[in-house]
């Protein structure tokens, strides 16, 4: 009679259905390796986001693209700190596709030899410390500066760019990311409108207004008004007016923000789908944008 290695009886019946555990354990890895291998990027993002549910999404003529929440809020940041420093919208681009192709926006402390952050840069090389390379307002503002000193970087093939930063064995992958880094800079820098939204779970706590207005002045270098738990700002331009309510809806995961509004347009927080796009209300001023925290 077939014994266990442990010596234990095995009964008939039970064989197939050890073989057909098997069999549907094996037929899950392959689906997965098959999700990853074929979808690539957007293979990993969909499994992400079918583990969590919770997702941001943004749109840009005509098309859209997905991101985890904690990647909405790093490019958030990075392109924020491109508009504070009056960098164009290309600049932004270049940096996004830079860290998808690095970190895939995150904030990793860990990387090739001493390579850390957002941009995997290196203490050893110069780039700073450890803990200020993992604070990712420094580490883009790091980017940058090296990136302003490439002449041309601006007519440049987006990876070139990238590539006469990073100095990497691999300098033509960051092309791969041109398409979805244009966009969310495209988004996030205000000159598309209404173009970000994201599916968030209630805060676990409630968030606090002044370190939401203290963030704003850490990425944009613009002061808002603490009312309660109301951030108010008023921006410069319409189009700034955008990048600021776009920034507050991908910073939510981080900050508790519930409720976004200007331009007579308003996000509000939830994990239903509608939180993916904006829809009519909130305030109507075109440089105002409203900031709500539970």
């Amino acid at each position: 009679m077939p014994r266990t290695p442990r010596g234990a009886v095995t009964l008939a019946e039970e064989r197939p259905r050890t073989r057909r555990r098997r069999w549907v354990a094996a037929g899950v890895t392959l689906l997965v390796l098959g999700v990853l291998v074929a979808g690539g990027w957007v293979g990993i993002q969909r499994l992400v986001h079918a583990v969590s549910g919770e997702q941001c999404r943004v749109t840009a003529a005509g098309a859209g693209w997905d991101w985890g929440p904690d990647q909405a809020s790093n490019a958030a940041a990075i392109t924020a700190i491109a508009v504070q420093r009056d960098l164009p919208p290309r600049a932004a681009s270049i940096a996004i596709a830079t860290a998808m192709q690095e970190s895939k926006v995150r904030n990793v402390r860990f990387g090739d030899r001493d390579s850390l952050g957002l941009f995997q840069q290196r203490p050893s090389q110069g780039w700073g410390s450890a803990e200020q390379i993992l604070d990712p307002e420094y580490s883009t503002n790091k980017f940058y500066d090296a990136l302003v000193k490439v002449k041309g970087y601006t007519s440049m093939d987006i990876a070139k760019a990238a590539q006469a930063v990073q100095r990497s064995a691999a300098g033509e992958a960051y092309a791969q990311h041109e398409a979805q880094a244009r966009a969310t800079a495209s988004v996030l820098s205000g000159q598309t409108h209404a173009g970000i939204g994201c599916a968030l779970r209630d805060p676990e706590s409630p968030g606090s207004a002044e370190a939401v207005a203290a963030l704003l002045a850490k990425d944009f270098g613009i002061k808002g008004t603490v009312e309660g738990s109301t951030v108010r700002v008023r921006a410069g331009s319409q189009d700034l007016a955008w990048a600021v309510g776009s920034w507050a809806v991908a910073r939510a995961t981080d900050t508790g923000v519930v409720r976004v509004s200007t331009n007579g347009r308003e996000w509000t927080r939830s994990m239903e789908d509608a939180a993916l796009a904006w829809s009519t209300g909130g305030s109507t001023d075109e440089r105002e944008v409203v900031i709500h925290l539970a």
